[in-house]
């Protein structure tokens, strides 16, 4: 959310006064002030308004909308006083809800607030102080929950981030005050746990605590006088006019009280609040470090680089709904300094974000194209440095991540004529097949020729034939009742194959093809012999496209479901339909996501065949195996909040039906008191018609409500059996990774779920990284060590990822999977992504 429309109609007051507003610039600002005085006294209530949508939702802006209002307060001081007490509603309902962006830019607006001379620096300190407390409280083992420390570190880093707006005027005007808040923030520091974010790190190396390092920059700018470059300082303009208002008391803030303790001693009880309170005030930035220090941190301070992070992720959170505008105001920042390089690494860091980005990682992808636009001359260059970076440190970067930068690279090309200097890569074809960077470029081409057509894609390499051999190859499928292949098939098969595409082609209804194969292949060939000639039949038959092969599955899908009757032949259907499609890894997935989708195999079937023996061997070399176990899974839990979505829908309609039918019952009462009190013949007969007319209406609600209860119900009955499903995934899954893990993990030793013992001494994985990621590697990976990083990080991205589901079924993991021999690794993999700490 950003700014309305421009339309006339649709503004509450004076477009003229609107539009300054939200294109509120430096050069503008006197022009704006006398507009919005101007009609302070016919429109104050549509100006606040107006105004505080604009500080909220365009918060590079602060330091302009907080001396626009100080300005005002030397015209109309109750205009101001009304935008403070306004302010510290805001606050107090942020604090509430956990509305975590509102209340981070309100305690910004705040600080700038005081710097425009509009409410005193006591007042500011005040605030400050009393988030401090609450931090304190929060994290205290008798008075508050350790368990919500993200909450209270969430509200000491809101108020180190409204300093450098502020500090200056504070170091000049309270100075005490100041130093008071700076001893209390380190005071904080010095007793909250220390955050180890191994598992949610792009990079092994980056695993710096967040609001150490917000700190470590915060006391360089105290260092420095608190001269901040980047803030900038509208009000020194008009200096003069501002000190000589008058200022407003903010007034105390009041604070809910702090989540109920858990008990730190039920392992169970605190990982979940602590996850709970992780997904409520999540880490707003994982810095990533892409380039050279040199590049990006040499012509600004310390805390300059925090406030330029914070106006990218601004923008991007405010106007993710605006592309182009989202672009232009990135482009053009309030800073005096090149802010290129650091733009890069936030943007990459917010698409690398653990578990997952604020939005979808088209929208980055989307921002970094009409950034290479906006400044052709520039960014480019930067995001061509970026992948190279990238790249180079393949071998260490988080699977998930690396996933996301192949999505995102293959997108990238093909909106800029799949250009790039190949040539620069070509002697990773020499590199073995499981290395990283030779199976990024691999997944990237493969992606490519996705989005375009393998010819297109094969002249964009021309330069360098040598990578052809990366190419995936051409998507033809392969039927095996043909005279050129002949796979092991009687001419009685063939045969069969040849008589079913001819009811195909004379639209046979599904019910006569059922038949068909009941009498003449399964009594003779056998149930698989059935699935593999209906399967390769069908499925080559719908070839032609993607929405023939729909067609197909829609017009003859309870064939294959009569057929497939238990997992065992679900798993063997789908062994088929990848036989049908090896040459095609995307139509292999799309077949598997639709064949799910209509139910005609189940999630445990795809589970079981993706943790197959064959397909165990490609864990470390191919990406649609984790593409298909990442579209089972989702789908069975879009269905569960789908599902809780529609009850939800249910009860109101429920809710509403019994309201229908109270009001439909105290009509029928009334109706029959003025029958009851009727004397004259009409006024009887007039009653009765009300009274029965009253009477069938209580009918017809009782029957919408008793309507209503069924249906919520039956979606209650759906809902519990699709948790049972999830659940039953989600055992499915771990189970399988427990097993290929275990058993192939070099020196295992077998753990219990306590994570305090010592590790043994010869605990590495190949001499790679430990969890896939820590330590740092001291030999090249071999094939064994690279499937069991590859494997680990897998684990570690399911994991993270569902960690919210998987903590409502850990009951049942804990007994059913966790309870049994189990890796080291494994066991601390799940621990570190489901923060059970």
């Amino acid at each position: 959310m950003s700014e309305r429309g421009s339309a006339k109609e649709d503004l509450p007051f004076s477009e003229e006064i609107v539009v300054p507003l939200r294109s509120l610039q430096l050069d503008s600002l006197e022009s704006c002030y006398t507009y919005v005085a101007r009609d302070l006294g016919v429109s104050e209530s549509d100006i606040l308004l107006w105004l505080m949508e604009c500080i909220e939702h365009l918060p590079h802006k602060i330091p302009l909308y907080g001396t626009l209002v100080g300005l005002l307060n030397t015209e109309d001081s109750d205009f101001a006083a009304k935008v403070v007490q306004l302010c510290r509603e805001r606050i107090e309902e942020s604090l509430v809800s956990g509305d975590c962006n509102k209340l981070r830019i309100l305690i910004r607006f705040v600080a700038v607030l005081m710097s425009n001379n509009v409410i005193a620096p006591a007042s500011l300190v005040e605030v400050l102080e009393t988030l401090l407390s609450l931090a304190a409280t929060t994290i205290d083992d008798e008075k508050g929950n350790p368990a919500w420390q993200p909450k209270a570190d969430f509200h000491v880093f809101c108020i180190m981030a409204s300093l450098p707006w502020a500090g200056i005027e504070l170091l000049e005007r309270a100075p005490d005050e100041l130093e008071r808040v700076m001893a209390g923030i380190e005071a904080y520091l010095n007793v909250r746990k220390p955050i180890v974010d191994t598992c949610f790190t792009a990079f092994p190396s980056s695993n710096d605590d967040y609001l150490v390092d917000l700190w470590k920059r915060i006391k360089h700018c105290q260092e420095s006088g608190w001269k901040v470059e980047s803030v900038p300082r509208p009000h020194l303009a008009f200096e003069a006019k501002l000190v000589t208002c008058q200022t407003h008391d903010f007034g105390p803030v009041t604070c809910p009280y702090p989540p109920e303790g858990a008990d730190e001693s039920q392992t169970s009880s605190f990982g979940r609040q602590h996850h709970e309170a992780e997904q409520k005030f999540p880490q707003r930035l994982r810095r990533l470090s892409i380039f050279p220090p040199a590049k990006t941190d040499e012509c600004m301070a310390p805390v300059d680089r925090f406030v330029v992070e914070e106006y990218i992720l601004d923008v991007l959170l405010y106007l993710n709904g605006r592309r182009k505008e989202c672009a232009a105001y990135l482009a053009n920042l309030p800073v005096p300094f090149r802010y290129e390089y650091v733009m890069a690494e936030t943007i990459f860091s917010q698409l690398f974000l653990l578990p997952k980005p604020p939005f979808k990682p088209i929208y980055y992808t989307i921002v970094i194209i009409d950034l290479c636009k906006a400044l052709p001359g520039a960014f480019p260059t930067v995001v061509a440095g970026a992948v190279r970076a990238l790249f180079s440190k393949m071998d260490d970067l988080d699977i998930e991540c690396r996933t996301r930068l192949i999505h995102w690279f293959a997108h990238h090309l093909s909106n800029f004529q799949f250009v790039w200097p190949w040539k620069e890569w070509i002697d990773l074809v020499d590199l073995p097949k499981w290395a990283p960077q030779r199976y990024f470029v691999q997944e990237v081409l493969e992606k490519e020729v996705r989005l375009a057509y393998y010819e297109r894609i094969k002249q964009s390499l021309e330069d360098v034939p040598k990578l052809f051999e990366l190419l995936p190859p051409k998507s033809l499928p392969y039927f095996k009742y043909t005279a050129e292949n002949q796979d092991g098939c009687t001419e009685s098969e063939m045969l069969l194959s040849t008589e079913l595409t001819a009811m195909v082609k004379s639209k046979k209804t599904a019910r006569d093809i059922q038949v068909w194969v009941e009498e003449k292949i399964l009594p003779a060939f056998g149930q698989k012999s059935a699935i593999e000639i209906v399967v390769q039949t069908l499925f080559y038959l719908g070839a032609k496209s993607f929405t023939h092969m729909i067609t197909v599955l829609e017009r003859y899908g309870q064939v294959l479901s009569k057929l497939a009757t238990d997992q065992s032949y679900q798993v063997f259907l789908i062994q088929e339909v990848s036989k049908v499609w090896q040459f095609s890894v995307q139509m292999t997935v799309i077949a598997i996501d639709r064949m799910m989708g209509y139910r005609i195999i189940s999630n445990l079937s795809i589970i079981s065949w993706v943790f197959g023996p064959d397909n165990v061997e490609r864990f470390h070399t191919s990406d649609f195996l984790w593409e298909i176990l990442r579209n089972a899974i989702s789908k069975t839990v879009n269905r569960t909040e789908d599902l809780q979505r529609d009850i939800i829908a249910a009860q109101k309609a429920l809710d509403l039906a019994r309201a229908a039918t109270s009001k439909a019952n105290s009509n029928l009462q009334t109706a029959q008191s003025v029958l009851d009190s009727a004397e004259t013949e009409e006024a009887v007969a007039q009653a009765t018609a009300k009274a029965e007319w009253a009477k069938t209406l209580v009918e017809k609600r009782k029957h919408e409500e008793a309507s209503a209860e069924e249906t919520l119900d039956a979606k209650h009955a759906l809902l519990n059996h699709s948790l049972r499903e999830q659940e039953d995934l989600f055992i499915s899954v771990f189970e399988n990774f427990c097993s290929v893990l275990s058993e192939r993990l070099s020196k295992a030793s077998p753990r219990s779920t306590d994570m305090e013992e010592d590790k043994p001494s010869a605990m590495d994985i190949d001499n790679s990284m430990e969890n896939g990621k820590e330590g740092q590697k001291k030999e090249q990976l071999t094939e064994e060590s690279q499937w069991q990083a590859a494997t680990l990080g897998q684990l570690s991205a399911v994991t993270r990822q569902y960690a919210t589901e998987i903590w409502k079924h850990m009951d049942k993991l804990e007994a059913q999977v966790f309870s049994r021999p189990v890796h080291y690794l494994v066991l601390k993999t799940l621990n570190n992504c489901i923060r059970r700490i």
